[in-house]
């Protein structure tokens, strides 16, 4: 493979367009292996006996797994070349899928689950290893294709879980996404760049640094910040739409709840828009503008539940001002170190899935209690103290940093009080 040495990314092997877009589609796959059986999980319970709850504490794993490689897992590919760490990566996350197809009782399941969410992580691997070897001028839109694939995933999977049980079955189902990740494993080893990890300090090192990045980086505090209140509301309004659709006096069915996903789908093509742009205006301004559409969406959604149209289109809207907003924020993440972005990107990933954790619960349970109304207009307010957060930040001059460094604008969004 034709190697350069790249600004930020001492003697990396150049990112090539197809290694982008085999990232993008692998970033997808791994992500979506957390959510296929959540539409299945009443055939599960009945499968292996147990009750729908003891089901639902066992997928609850996934997430916790998810989170602990997010801070485990996530580093070694700023130590070790990344086509072997994600390629080891995404054979345990095969060999674990194809065990949960096969699990007697609901406890092992619960555990393999644990295994898939940890290696599912590998969608934060592979968007480190863009923003490090990604030419400077074009982190940002290289970081955008990756960042839609990882988005494509969390929406996809309940989508293609769903189907494919009621096509095959949930064991069956499993077995076709561990075939997947096992035919990923050997392309891995093949599509991604040869380049060595560039970190200077152990791995164990590293991990330790971790909670001290957001102590000396004022730009990872605001990031990690203002995304997790943009997570929270993506995921108060998709848990709380899921529950208002479920109840009269719509009552709709799991699979067609499901099918509401696709809007979400279109939004994914605002975040190659969004990196783009970014790369040329700056974070801050591609970030306002996302929270802004965002905003303005979920609070129309909240009173347009019953218009079937109106809340598909509002759905897209809400999702492309949030899938933008990210691609640009996370931009600034892995532009604080370009030559060892993984650590500050598990950092932030850390932060930004506490908060949608959080927001799926409280989505949920919000709607239930108190009905859809409130809790969009809740999934609004968290994205106007988001958007409060980024007004009062700034960015450095992008054309002097252009000009006498030559550095994406993606880099900058400090406080006005600190600089990173």
């Amino acid at each position: 493979m034709t190697t350069e040495t790249n600004i930020g990314a001492p003697g990396s092997a150049r990112l090539r367009g197809s290694a982008v877009l085999f990232m993008s589609t692998s970033a997808a796959l791994a992500t979506s292996t957390i959510y296929p059986l959540q539409p299945a999980i009443a055939d599960v319970a009945d499968s292996l006996g147990t009750q729908i709850t003891a089901v639902g504490v066992a997928l609850a794993f996934g997430p916790i797994g998810y989170m602990v490689g997010l801070g485990v897992l996530v580093p070694l590919v700023d130590r070790f070349a990344p086509g072997r760490v994600l390629a080891a990566q995404f054979g345990v996350l095969a060999c674990a899928l194809a065990a949960s197809a096969v699990v007697p009782t609901v406890t092992l399941l619960g555990l393999m689950v644990a295994v898939v969410g940890a290696c599912s992580s590998v969608g934060a691997g592979l968007s480190s290893v863009a923003g490090r070897l990604a030419p400077p001028r074009r982190r940002a839109t290289i970081l955008g294709v990756v960042t839609a694939g990882i988005s494509a995933g969390i929406l996809a999977g309940r989508i293609v879980g769903g189907w494919l049980s009621d096509e095959l079955g949930w064991r069956k189902m499993l077995l076709v996404f561990a075939a997947a990740c096992g035919l990923v494993t050997v392309c891995c080893l093949v599509a991604l760049p040869r380049a060595h990890g560039t970190a200077e300090r152990g791995y164990l090192s590293a991990l330790r640094s971790l909670p001290g990045l957001f102590v000396r980086h004022a730009t990872l505090r605001v990031a990690a910040l203002r995304g997790s209140m943009w997570f929270f509301a993506f995921s108060v309004v998709w848990a709380g739409i899921a529950v208002a659709l479920s109840e009269p006096p719509f009552s709709y069915s799991a699979e067609r709840i499901g099918l509401y996903a696709l809007a979400g789908l279109s939004g994914i093509l605002a975040t190659q828009v969004a990196g783009a742009w970014t790369d040329r205006v700056g974070a801050r301004r591609v970030i306002l503008a996302g929270l802004v559409l965002a905003a303005v969406a979920a609070t129309i959604l909240g009173f347009s539940l019953a218009n079937t149209a109106v809340t598909l289109v509002c759905l897209a809207v809400f999702d492309a001002g949030l899938f933008a907003a990210q691609v640009a924020n996370q931009s600034t993440v892995l532009a604080i170190d370009p030559a060892a972005p993984a650590r500050f990107n598990s950092a932030y990933m850390l932060v930004y899935f506490v908060g949608g954790s959080l927001g799926t619960a409280f989505g949920a349970a919000t709607a239930k209690w108190f009905g859809w109304l409130p809790t969009a207009l809740i999934a609004g307010a968290a994205i106007g103290v988001a958007a409060t957060i980024t007004t009062f930040t700034r960015q450095r001059r992008w054309h002097r940093r252009r000009a006498d460094r030559g550095i994406s604008v993606a880099e900058d969004a400090v406080p006005h009080q600190s600089r990173a």
